[in-house]
């Protein structure tokens, strides 16, 4: 993972993570990291009979893999689950009405609040997000785009990536264009005290002749405005039916049908032939780009049926394909609703305040957000200058005893924190532990020495407070007690007493975010929350013992994995291509509603996160842009990528492919997409 390593251009840079434009920008909207979701859709009940090609594809079809088409032949863009077009429909700083950003008014009601269950009772996969429609070409920011007629399979029918940047772009600091209004038009209304100049001539009676033919209109005007603005399902529901007859000043034309997310998952037809794929695959694992030792394994989701196997039983270093493990097992452990909750608390004597930290690294300080939605730093800061009323608020201590043992990982690199690669990781900071809220598309982001302490300060700064901040724990009474955060302050001082609260966004929304931009920030902070829904201290140890746990508990093979981190950027892990393809297996088939959440995240092939500006050259690549979803992984020599695609005869495959030893990470990742691609094309 170096700096700009999934960018075109290398960098010198040594155990760097992946890098690329965060959110992404441009015309096209597609692929942003704040994925719309829906998982309140309802799919097939639960069946413990071993999984069909049939119930795969109905998974990959409500994850977001692929979706129905009239022409499988070809696609019109990567999943709306991973598009840039919709932001947080949640208020700034909002933590009790925070809903998953990029969900559309209109598709899901408001999200449950944490420890809340999605779906219902016995639904194996009413978690898993349905993909909604895509965007519009020409609206909201989409290209007009002419079909081509006579494609070969997974040829997307929106301009394809064909370009790469020639130098570092700069870092953006916008937030995204977000699923707003697309543009309205309304009557002009006559100015007002004008005069009509027939109205002039004839005199008084012409006047109130014409004033009331105008008024008739107008009534008229307003009852068919008011019949047309009809609110579809859910948002009927949460605004109360009375309010169909707000009036509107204009219909809005209705937008034209959205085009196929990705070509079809068939539901029948035979195993791909391992021989085929073997001969397919032989050549391209051979190269030379990828280095002196490859590891593969290919899967049929629906058989389980291993397509491709070199080395595959074999750990070896994974660098940020560990965030599969990270989300699945996070994901098992909490449920994707999951929200993480910062309290401040009254601290031993009136006017001291105690924020306790809840291992959130996503809170923003204020409304420039790099995560959309995400909890306020400002916002908790205003409710706890309420809480305390009239007495001043004199010191601000910080409570991060959630988190324990070293805040740096065995095999992680002296300079990773330094380069921006990394902060510490403690349980309260904002932006990830960064100075601003940019992620940079080249090298790191610049990072606080200690983000806790630097976060406190900002908090104290806001409530008026000058003294310095300082670490403790908070008092007994606020350790683990779940009391409603106060209406007025108390007339005596209680120590311990919650004085104010913010939520995350879900879990499902953070590991989004964490797999699209390989974040490895938050990767740490979500492969915490395994050992702390077992009760188990949060520290790496634990954590990486907890990981492991979980993946046994799940029915996979947690001895081909050894963990020292969840982000991957610690040298010393290993894991084998099969766990990894039997993760992505084990969300595709629709078993475990929860792990099926983690689809949405992962990038798509040149068009989101750090696959955006990948499969481009050589030109066959470009054929399986929008329909390869994986996960990158990039370390000084090493070179990986594990995910999910549908070949051109229907099937869903799983792979992962991890080379170590290349001398050019821009020529490895070329020859490693090139082996997704060809089981693209694969008609094996």
């Amino acid at each position: 993972m170096q700096p700009g390593a999934e960018s075109a251009t290398p960098a010198p840079a040594v155990n760097s993570p992946e890098s690329t434009e965060y959110p992404p920008s441009g015309p096209n909207p597609v692929g942003s990291w704040n994925a719309p979701r829906n998982p309140w859709s309802a799919g097939p009940p639960r069946s413990t009979d071993p999984p069909t090609q049939q119930n795969i594809a109905a998974t990959a079809a409500q994850s977001g893999i692929a979706q129905p088409s009239a022409a499988q032949s070809a696609i019109a863009q990567p999943t709306a689950a991973q598009a840039g077009a919709a932001q947080s429909q949640a208020p700034a700083g909002s933590d009790v009405t925070a809903q998953l950003p990029g969900v559309r008014a209109s598709s899901a009601p408001a999200v449950p609040d944490r420890g809340d269950a999605w779906g219902q009772p016995g639904d194996a996969t009413a978690q898993i997000p349905k993909t909604p429609a895509a965007p519009v070409a020409g609206v909201d920011g989409v290209p007009e785009v002419k079909p081509t007629s006579g494609g070969s399979y997974g040829r997307a029918s929106v301009p394809l990536n064909t370009t790469r940047p020639t130098s570092p772009a700069p870092a953006s600091s916008g937030r995204g264009s977000g699923d707003g209004p697309v543009g309205s038009t309304s009557a002009a209304a006559p100015a007002e005290g004008g005069k009509d100049p027939v109205e002039a001539e004839t005199g008084r009676k012409s006047r109130t002749k014409s004033i009331s033919v105008l008024a008739v209109v107008v009534l008229f005007a307003l009852i068919a405005a008011v019949g047309l603005v009809v609110r579809p399902g859910p948002v009927d529901e949460w605004l109360g039916a009375e309010a169909e007859t707000t009036p509107s000043a204009a219909a809005r034309t209705p937008d034209p049908a959205p085009t196929p997310v990705l070509a079809a998952a068939e539901t029948e037809g035979a195993t791909p032939d391992t021989a085929a794929v073997q001969a397919a695959l032989d050549p391209l694992v051979s190269a030379n780009a990828l280095g002196d030792t490859v590891h593969v394994s290919v899967l049929d989701a629906a058989t389980s049926t291993v397509l491709y196997a070199k080395n595959a039983d074999v750990p070896t270093t994974p660098a940020s394909t560990t965030k599969l493990l990270t989300a699945a097992t996070a994901l098992a452990a909490r449920g994707p609703a999951y929200r993480l909750t910062t309290l401040v608390v009254a601290g031993e004597n009136p006017g001291e305040v105690v924020i306790v930290g809840a291992g959130d690294p996503t809170m923003s300080v204020d409304g420039n957000q790099l995560f959309p939605g995400a909890a306020r730093l400002d916002t908790l800061a205003a409710r706890v200058k309420k809480a305390l009323g009239d007495t001043p608020a004199t010191r601000v201590y910080v409570d991060l005893s959630l988190y324990e043992g070293p805040e740096t990982a065995t095999g992680w690199s002296s300079g990773d924190i330094a380069e921006g690669q990394v902060a510490r990781i403690q349980p309260f900071m904002t932006n990830g532990g960064r100075i601003e809220p940019v992620h940079n598309d080249f090298g790191g982001d610049p990072r606080y020495t200690n983000p806790a302490t630097a976060a406190g300060k900002l908090f104290a700064k806001a409530i008026g407070v000058t003294a310095s901040v300082r670490a403790a724990k908070a008092p007994e009474p606020a350790r683990g007690s779940a009391s409603a955060a106060p209406s007025a302050p108390a007339a005596a001082w209680t120590p311990g007493k919650e004085l104010a609260r913010v939520d995350s966004p879900p879990l499902a929304q953070i590991v989004d975010w964490m797999l699209q931009q390989s974040d490895n920030v938050l990767a740490e902070a979500v492969a915490r929350q395994v050992p702390l829904a077992a009760g188990k201290p949060a520290s790496f140890d634990s954590t990486s013992e907890a990981m492991l746990a979980k993946l046994e508990e799940l029915g996979l093979p947690s001895d081909e994995a050894n963990l020292y981190d969840g982000s991957g950027l610690s040298r010393n892990n290993g894991i084998s291509p099969t766990l990894l393809v039997r993760t992505l297996a084990l969300a595709a088939n629709g078993s475990n509603a929860n792990i099926s959440a983690l689809f949405t995240g992962l990038p798509v092939a040149g068009w989101s996160g750090t696959l955006r500006t990948r499969f481009v050259t050589p030109s066959p690549n470009q054929e399986a842009q929008g329909i390869v979803r994986a996960k990158t992984g990039t370390l000084s020599g090493v070179n990986t990528l594990a995910g999910v695609l549908v070949n051109k005869d229907g099937r869903v495959m799983v792979f992962a492919i991890m080379a170590v030893g290349g001398a050019s990470a821009v020529a490895a990742r070329a020859a490693l997409d090139k082996v997704a691609a060809r089981l693209v094309e694969c008609g094996c």
